[in-house]
């Protein structure tokens, strides 16, 4: 396989590019939700080192991807996790999430915790990795753009309720 050329695999009802009045493409005809992972001890998250072909490729941000129709963010964040990282929906439990929102499109981060142990691992070729990584190293990635910014808040929410 190429690791610079996506995977040859059916396109999805949501699978699509959606032209924004925000002035930029996204990902996601119904918009996209994403799965942040935490793990209490020690203080992790579980991260997506993107493949080079993706949009940002190379970058680390949470499994997540495009929403299917009447899918709601929570299903598809779950949905993303279980086919990109291996992560069993019923070894999570939901905690909250953020929207971030645009003219046109949408982002939800769904934000859950570990209720067992989660061994993620890289289950399609979106990835090139998938790991805990402590909340403490996230900063030192070179993270997807829009994570970047995300993440401070992010941060200080899932450690407010440690």
């Amino acid at each position: 396989m190429n690791p610079h050329a996506p995977p040859d695999r059916p396109r999805q009802p949501g699978d699509g590019w959606v032209d924004c009045a925000c002035g930029h493409r996204h990902w996601g005809l119904h918009g996209a939700a994403g799965l942040l992972l935490v793990r209490r001890e020690p203080l992790s998250v579980v991260l997506q080192h993107r493949a080079i072909w993706s949009h940002h490729g190379g970058t680390w941000g949470i499994p997540g991807g495009a929403r299917q129709p009447d899918e709601s963010a929570e299903q598809a964040a779950l949905r993303e996790a279980h086919e990109e990282a291996g992560i069993d929906p019923a070894a999570v439990g939901i905690r909250g999430e953020t929207v971030l929102s645009h003219p046109d499109w949408s982002y939800t981060t769904v934000i859950a915790e570990e209720l067992v142990p989660v061994h993620p691992a890289v289950t399609d070729a979106e990835s090139d990795e998938i790991r805990w990584v402590p909340v403490d190293e996230v900063d030192a990635l070179p993270l997807l753009p829009a994570f970047a910014d995300a993440w401070p808040a992010l941060r200080a929410r899932i450690t407010a309720s440690d």
